[in-house]
């Protein structure tokens, strides 16, 4: 009775994992019939998107909100 016992909470345990993995049907099954999918890479558009790109006006200062804008200047 125990080992029956035993058995079911084991089981129970493991239930959760099994839903997780996807259990008969896993993903890793498309990758298996023949070679995987590269997709394909337009230069012509990647370097038609680059160029619309503007260039910024203005060094960006990404600490700009962390310290002051003008540095305070000690009085004698």
């Amino acid at each position: 009775m125990r080992i029956l016992l035993i058995a079911v909470l084991v089981g129970l345990v493991a239930w959760p994992a099994q839903a997780q993995m996807g259990g008969r049907r896993s993903r890793g099954d498309d990758q298996r019939s023949g070679e995987p999918k590269k997709p394909q890479i337009d230069e012509k558009a990647y370097k038609a998107a680059l160029e619309k790109i503007p260039e910024p006006k203005e060094k960006y200062d990404p600490w700009s909100g962390a310290r002051p804008t003008q540095p305070d200047k000690k009085q004698k």
